[in-house]
């Protein structure tokens, strides 16, 4: 209610002082009424005070009803407020306009005073009715939101113990992953912010990119410890197995996908699994795709993979150091690498450089600062 007296207010809104007493008498003993004499006078109480329901009057000289009931339905704090247009007119048309504009119903003069009575009461009744309705949808409406941001966090955080499974088989600490993410998320914040014909992408994909680039290393739980593990180099048929990795883990991904149905984030997360290792010049594996039939989020996986590889060290090689991994990026572009991201990453040397520094770090403020 908009008084304290637990009586809904009515706002009557009439030229004529005889109509105002009228309504006033015929609706005093159930609601508060609140007569104006003008369309403007109206208007400006409504600024600074509420209002249950409004009696408007269609002929005033200041402003018309249908003027005033066009500021109310334009008005988001009034455009709720349940208006009746009285009027002496019986012009069919004018009742038409008012309906359309927005008004809840049409009352003429001289009014019977039971029929404005039931119909205030009717009006009243079904504005509180809809806004319980509306009160109702915004709870489950809330609810809902809660249930799907928990389902949101526990797959995310069954990707991430997943991932980081995954890193864990062939990188001890499990951190591969997240300097991946973060080298992705420096080339993806620059695609966004940086358009360029042929490497725009939409936010969606880019934050669907960064969250499942994780993931990129999945296949790897399916290969045999042996090789996975083997402190040396491998031989030739070792590295053939190693190179069905791509094709296990998108297969994994691709059962997900049939179970739960289209999803943006699991099918980027199939694009890279299968395709992180091709090259721009068709030399890669596991289907020899070239150029931009490597879908964009392989290619962004490719080059933060390489560097991240380079610049760590492993059971058969020392870390290089940032300058000398970004010569091997630039000296591959063209062949290994798509030309234009290497440029990307040519413009964030110091972003990657501080990454590949601060490595080591349990926990890494970098990523939030790159994600954000």
């Amino acid at each position: 209610m908009s008084t304290t007296n637990n009586k809904p207010l009515v706002l009557t809104v009439d030229d004529d002082p005889v109509i105002l007493n009228q309504i006033l008498e015929v609706l005093k003993h159930d609601y508060d009424v609140r007569p104006l004499t003008s369309g403007t006078a109206a208007l400006a109480y409504l600024k600074d005070h509420p209002a249950d329901l409004i009696l408007l009057d269609h002929n005033m000289p200041d402003l018309t009803g249908l003027e005033v009931l066009s500021v109310i339905q334009a008005d988001p704090t009034t455009k709720n407020i349940p208006v009746i247009l009285l009027t002496g007119s019986v012009d069919s048309r004018d009742e038409v306009r008012a309906l359309e504009i927005g008004a809840m119903d049409y009352l003429t003069k001289p009014f019977n005073p039971k029929s404005l009575l039931t119909r205030v009461r009717l009006q009243l009744e079904l504005y509180a009715h809809r806004n319980h309705l509306e009160e109702m949808v915004n709870a489950k409406t809330s609810q809902l939101q809660k249930v799907n941001q928990k389902l949101e966090q526990r797959d995310k955080v069954t990707l991430d113990l997943l991932a980081k499974a995954s890193d864990m088989r062939d990188h001890e600490t499990g951190t591969h992953i997240e300097r991946v993410e973060m080298f992705s998320a420096i080339i993806v914040k620059d695609l966004l912010t940086n358009p360029h014909e042929g490497y725009t992408i939409s936010e969606q994909y880019g934050r669907d990119i960064i969250d499942s680039v994780k993931l990129h290393d999945l296949g790897k739980l399916a290969m045999p410890d042996g090789v996975l593990l083997k402190p040396g180099r491998l031989t030739a048929e070792e590295f053939d197995i190693i190179k069905t990795h791509p094709v296990c883990g998108s297969d994994m991904l691709h059962v997900a996908i049939e179970k739960m149905g289209e999803d943006s984030l699991l099918y980027t997360a199939l694009e890279i699994a299968r395709w992180h290792h091709e090259k721009w010049d068709g030399s890669g594996y596991p289907n020899g795709l070239r150029g931009t039939d490597i879908p964009m989020s392989a290619r962004i996986t490719a080059v933060a993979d390489v560097f991240d590889a380079l610049t760590s060290e492993r059971p058969y090689k020392k870390a290089w150091k940032s300058e000398d991994a970004f010569k091997i990026i630039y000296a591959e572009a063209g062949s290994h690498f798509d030309p234009y991201l290497t440029l990307v990453v040519s413009r964030h040397e110091d972003e990657f450089a501080e990454i590949v520094v601060t490595h080591r770090e349990e926990k890494h403020p970098i990523l939030s600062k790159v994600l954000n």
